[in-house]
């Protein structure tokens, strides 16, 4: 293994240049500060073809992850991985093991995510500063669903129990209307709902955090937007596992240039795991975010080139359209269960209505008699679901564009008592495909969860809504675009059994919010925050949060085993019920099938990011899902 120097921080790069070699001047480090906590340093690195390989493993430029993970069992035992091999292939064990701290934690994909939110903690900032700080570096590391280009939501709950909402869904932009997915013969085109340049949606994210940082944030976009800033410049060693996902889609990548510039080495090959990958173009645009804010994306220099891109290409998105983007703070959906408060997001989200609506059929069951995915419980769990993702696909959309929608007859316990009485113990139910069905949504988005000293808290989901949106780059500006027209209804009027939906709530029309199934939640216990929660996912993340959620508070279990065990989803059309393939035993599916379930299998379903603060200590626990290969939690 030999080593040469890279150029220097303000030599001209490649856009998207590779650094497969492992010398560096300056680099970041991940370093183990304790076990299970995670801390950004500057380090120097190794020069010269003389450095052994054994030094170069230990100090590798770039930016290195080390992982921790303890035993929740008794006393915890750290176990610490050795920092690149655990970098490349992380190993997924079988419960997550939580990162503890008395102070602040995130949680996120990605490690060097956590990472740059854990340090504006340190550095004083509070858990919005993190949130946001976390969430530009996954636009960086974890560029599937980490984003500028896309949009989500964010649940705050303050350190005085006020909770709040911020809407920063991507909107249609103005010459969106409902036949817009139609051939000149009025027929539907899956392409154009969801490929293209016309399927993008104008961006909300940048929006969204300048809304948080006025109005709960404490730091300036020059500081939040530094560690992102450096990842892009600097560049980070590619994991096996982002590798693998960036090879899975280099077709996508060759069919747009811009893309091929970012995701493919210059000769058009793929990108391997260990190569660092630099991003300078997406670097320039934090910059300019650092010196504008909100303003220069939305009105300025990033606004002009965005705007200009989709005129060259047949997009839809204006100058116009960005500067009337605004973001929006709502009143979060409150339930409760079991005696705790659940706080979660409003529409245009579906999630929250559909988590509480479900937790309220399901008050009226003994769940730990009926025993933890035994079949009885999953066929509850699945009878529930489908009516509450019958619920979605009739009622549910945009509020400002759908003032009547039904929000508190569907939070009503006495219809919740109606739904649960309908539920027949020994045979499953109908789903009617003539009346109503759900629509496509992409389960690629991601989530991540902050919890600061003073006890302020944070939920974040947002998305680009397939894996890394549409494929395509913004030309000059170095992030994907979303393809998030496509989580609009399809075809007016139509609904079938191939999934499209026509139902008016969600169809397509200037200005109007995307109906989604993010669910950034906050459960609350005895007036202190207690569960900070959420997944990606797609039509799966509100079945996702329930079962962690039931875990911890129905079954009290310890937050890695709630977060590692299996799931399942049923969303009332199809109707299947999924399964991931480990979730129950051989007897329990020959039961289910007895019920009547048609099952399908999938090998995982969601990937949850999560914090638990134990009531009387105070203690934070952050726990990646072991599902996610390059999840960690960062403490401060």
């Amino acid at each position: 293994m030999t080593a040469s120097r890279r150029p220097p921080s303000d030599e001209p790069a490649a856009h998207g240049q590779v650094q497969p070699t492992l010398a560096g001047d300056r680099t970041h480090t991940v370093r183990l500060a304790a076990p299970g906590m995670l801390s950004l340093r500057r380090a120097a690195a190794p020069t010269g073809a003389g450095a052994s390989a054994t030094g170069l493993a230990r100090r590798r430029p770039g930016i290195q992850q080390s992982y921790a993970r303890s035993a929740a069992c008794g006393v915890a035992a750290a176990c610490a991985v050795a920092a690149w091999t655990a970098l490349l292939d992380p190993p997924a064990p079988a419960d997550s093991a939580p990162a503890y701290s008395r102070r602040g934690v995130v949680v996120s994909a990605h490690g060097l995510a956590s990472t740059a939110g854990a340090d504006l903690l340190r550095r004083g900032g509070n858990a919005v500063d993190a949130a946001i700080a976390t969430g530009l570096a996954l636009a960086v590391v974890h560029p599937a669903a980490g984003n500028l280009g896309g949009g989500g939501f964010m649940l705050i709950r303050l350190k005085g129990g006020r909770s709040t909402a911020l809407d920063f869904r991507e909107i249609a932009p103005r010459g969106a209307h409902p036949g817009m997915f139609l051939d000149p013969h009025g027929r539907y085109q899956r392409d154009l709902h969801h490929e293209g340049y016309r399927a993008v949606g104008v961006p909300g994210t940048v929006a969204g955090f300048d809304l948080a940082r006025e109005r709960y944030g404490t730091r300036s976009w020059r500081e939040l937007c530094e560690p992102a800033e450096r990842l892009a410049a600097e560049g980070f060693p590619l994991s096996r596992a982002l590798a693998r996902s960036f090879a899975a889609r280099q077709t996508d990548w060759r069919r747009y240039p811009s893309s091929a510039r970012v995701f493919l080495k210059p000769d058009g090959t793929t990108l391997e795991a260990g190569d660092v990958w630099r991003q300078p173009d997406l670097a320039r645009t934090l910059r300019t975010l650092q010196r504008g804010g909100r303003e220069a994306f939305y009105r300025g220099a990033l606004a002009r080139l965005l705007a200009a891109d989709m005129r060259r290409h047949g997009g839809l998105i204006t100058e116009a359209d960005l500067a009337d983007y605004q973001a929006k703070e709502r009143a979060p959906i409150r339930g409760a269960f079991r005696g705790c408060e659940i706080v979660s997001m409003p529409p245009p989200s579906s999630g929250g209505i559909g988590l509480i609506e479900m937790l309220n059929i399901l008050q009226g069951d003994s769940l730990r008699d009926l025993g933890h995915n035994s079949a009885a419980y999953l066929h509850l769990l699945a009878e529930t679901m489908r009516r509450a993702y019958a619920d979605r696909a009739r009622h549910l959309g945009d509020p400002d564009s759908n003032p009547g929608l039904p929000v508190s007859l569907l939070l009503s316990p006495d219809r919740a008592a109606r739904l649960r009485r309908s539920i027949r113990p020994d045979w499953l139910s109908v789903s009617d495909p003539a009346a109503f069905t759900d629509d496509y949504e992409s389960p690629e988005t991601t989530h991540y969860s902050v919890v600061d000293a003073a006890g302020n808290a944070v939920s974040v989901t947002y998305t680009l809504e397939a894996g890394y949106g549409s494929r395509i780059v913004a030309d000059g500006l170095g992030f994907l675009y979303n393809n998030e027209m496509g989580d609009f209804n399809g075809e007016p009027g139509r609904t079938d059994r191939t999934g499209l939906i026509g139902t008016p709530p969600n169809l397509a029309a200037p200005g109007k919010r995307m109906l989604s199934s993010m669910t950034p939640t906050i459960v609350a216990k005895d007036g202190e925050p207690y569960l900070v929660l959420g997944s990606p996912g797609g039509r799966t993340i509100i079945n996702t949060v329930l079962q962690v959620l039931l875990n911890v508070v129905e079954f009290d279990m310890d937050l890695g085993r709630a977060v590692a065990r299996g799931r399942i989803h049923h969303q009332w059309l199809p109707n299947e019920l999924v399964l991931e393939r480990d979730a129950t035993s051989t007897d329990t599916l020959r039961l289910l099938r007895e019920k009547g379930h048609q099952l399908r299998f999938v090998p995982s379903q969601g990937s949850v990011m999560a914090i638990l603060v134990e009531p009387g200590s105070g203690e934070r626990n952050g726990v990646t899902d072991p599902r996610e290969p390059d999840g960690a939690a960062a403490a401060e």
